[in-house]
């Protein structure tokens, strides 16, 4: 395979002999995800408060954010697909090059919004050119999957394997915090014409430069000979992703269920209030983009927590109850959105704990079922579906299902990821063993 100088680079800044730790792997994994979510939530942001009259201006406020949601879906399914391309690069190059090949596409998809022409200038092509950058932006997410978090948990001290599967996950609100906080300042500090106009491509450019710091994060630890003799001894090899499908789709399409839950609940409180706040009350958005960053810290917190109780009471325990919880919280959540500025506030605070539990052992929940083989593979496939059902078509089911029915339907998404989970956890008593 081809070694590229990255690589090497990394290879010979690192090699000093000593065995690379679970806290050393789990820094480097932190750091990849939250760059990935860091770039996941700025366009997110954008297709709230940007998108809609930037490209799609020829409809009610409305309609352009239903249409902009639609175009964020579009990465969910793309993700699959950069699965398949870049296994067949990381068989044949190797992992190094698949990963920064994927990074650049990232970070250079997620730049290339930040130039992006609005309707009055290019007409209907804005929405195209949208369009094709968000599906590079899902396409490069499905070749940024490294194996680190089965790397971190094969090395995890016995009893611990619940506090090592949360710490990747702490990427996810690690990214959230700083994209709603750096939107939230620059929609402050600058009038509204020069946001629109220029203000909101700042952050796009910023995340090409985060990519590239967890680029060499994550080679760091790709290097190492830990990762290289797991990688030879199949354990992180890249098996070929029609074969993983045809041998191992029981086990991919439990896996897919499982998190259902954290993951529909994972845009209901981020992505969705956003757009609720912004069409259907007066409130400035800085103000819930300072509530969603100071909620996210509950879910930091939450996320810790749920590497204890996993420990202590079992993984499968943990997601059957948080799911149970979330179920529970479909029922009133909509109530508390539009119950004013203190239900928003109890509604990103509940919401942002009961997903930090459960979102906290999403990962890898089913990696031990597969066969060492088709481990690395098929954890990767699991996770691509699980994100496509679960949260792609979140934000956009959720604001046609309010705008329709009023903002109590809205609950019905939620409803049905904690019915995925919980159905996934009782009827695949295969699983629910293999993950405790």
């Amino acid at each position: 395979m081809t070694e590229l100088a990255a690589e090497r680079d990394a290879r010979d800044i690192n090699d000093d002999g000593h065995p690379v730790q679970p806290g050393e792997i789990a820094v480097g994994v932190i750091i990849g995800r939250a760059s990935e979510f860091f770039d996941f939530f700025v366009y997110a942001i954008a297709s709230v408060l940007v998108f809609p009259s930037h490209v799609f201006p020829f409809l009610d406020p409305l309609a352009g954010t239903i249409l902009s949601f639609a175009v964020f879906a579009v990465a969910f399914v793309a993700r699959p697909v950069g699965t398949y391309v870049f296994t067949g690069i990381d068989r044949r190059y190797g992992r190094s090059a698949k990963l920064t090949i994927a990074l650049f596409l990232l970070g250079g998809a997620t730049a290339a919004i930040a130039f992006l022409p609005g309707y009055a200038a290019i007409g209907l092509g804005s929405a195209g050119m949208l369009t094709l950058f968000r599906a590079g932006q899902g396409a490069a997410l499905g070749g940024t999957w490294d194996g680190l978090a089965s790397l971190l948990a094969l090395n995890a001290p016995e009893g611990k394997r619940g506090w090592y599967a949360m710490l990747p996950q702490l990427g996810a609100p690690i990214g959230l915090i700083v994209a709603s906080l750096l939107f939230a300042f620059l929609i402050w500090a600058l009038p509204a014409e020069d946001f629109l106009e220029w203000g909101w491509r700042y952050p796009f450019f910023v995340a090409f430069a985060i990519n590239v710091v967890a680029l060499f994060a994550r080679l760091r630890i790709v290097v190492t000979p830990e990762y290289t003799h797991l990688f030879e001894g199949r354990a992180l090899e890249p098996s070929p992703v029609v074969e993983t499908v045809k041998r191992q789709w029981r086990v991919i399409t439990a896996g897919a269920l499982a998190p259902l839950a954290s993951f529909a609940m994972f845009h209901m409180v981020t992505v969705f209030p956003l757009s609720w706040v912004f069409l259907f009350t007066r409130e400035s958005p800085v103000r819930f983009l300072l509530i969603e960053a100071f909620a996210a810290v509950f879910g930091i917190a939450a996320i810790i927590a749920s590497g204890h109780l996993a420990d202590r009471f079992g993984r499968r325990t943990v997601l059957g109850v948080s799911a149970a919880a979330i179920a529970a919280f479909s029922g009133f959540a909509p109530q508390l959105l539009g119950a004013g500025q203190g239900g928003e506030l109890a509604f990103m605070l509940t919401g942002f704990v009961l997903l930090g539990l459960s979102f906290g052992q999403s990962s890898g929940a089913i990696s031990a079922s597969f066969p060492i083989y088709y481990r690395y593979t098929g954890s990767a496939l699991t996770s691509d579906l699980a994100w496509m059902f679960g949260a792609g078509f979140a934000p956009l089911a959720a604001l046609l299902l309010s705008s329709e029915f009023g903002l109590i339907s809205s609950g019905a998404y939620l409803l049905s990821g904690a019915a995925g989970t919980l159905a996934a956890l009782w009827l695949n008593q295969n699983l629910a063993r293999r993950i405790e």
